[in-house]
């Protein structure tokens, strides 16, 4: 059974960087797609970024050139990295696999979620 685990949420002031973790385990796909989702309060859940398994990644707009997606395979670990945060970037993040590749979702893996971690961006 897959599990993701979120960690590294937290408060920031503008212009402040966090980085988001995402733990897998019971992953056995070679082929597939994860990525972050996020959520504000009255807002449907958007795509943040998305990375498949031979690296390629796609970014939201708002957040291109800011944040950065990254995976550690042998750690079965998936990373945001956020910088230069906005309060429009708060929100709930959720870290989202599924086993093929980012191709057949459009970068949006949808299949398995984590719990959230929260990021709150305020002065």
């Amino acid at each position: 059974q897959v599990q993701l685990v979120e960690t590294g949420g937290g408060s920031v002031q503008p212009g402040g960087s966090l980085r988001l973790s995402c733990a897998a385990s019971g992953w056995t796909y070679r082929a597939y797609c994860m990525g972050w989702f996020r959520q504000a309060p009255g807002y449907e859940r958007e795509g943040v970024a998305a990375i498949d398994a031979d690296g390629s990644t796609s970014y939201a707009d708002s957040v291109k050139g800011r944040f950065t997606i990254s995976k550690d395979s042998a750690k079965n670990t998936l990373y945001l990295q956020m910088n230069s945060l906005k309060p429009e970037d708060t929100a709930m993040y959720y870290c989202a696999a599924e086993g093929r590749s980012c191709y057949y979702s459009g970068y949006l893996p949808k299949d398995y979620w984590g719990q959230g971690t929260q990021v709150t961006v305020s002065s």
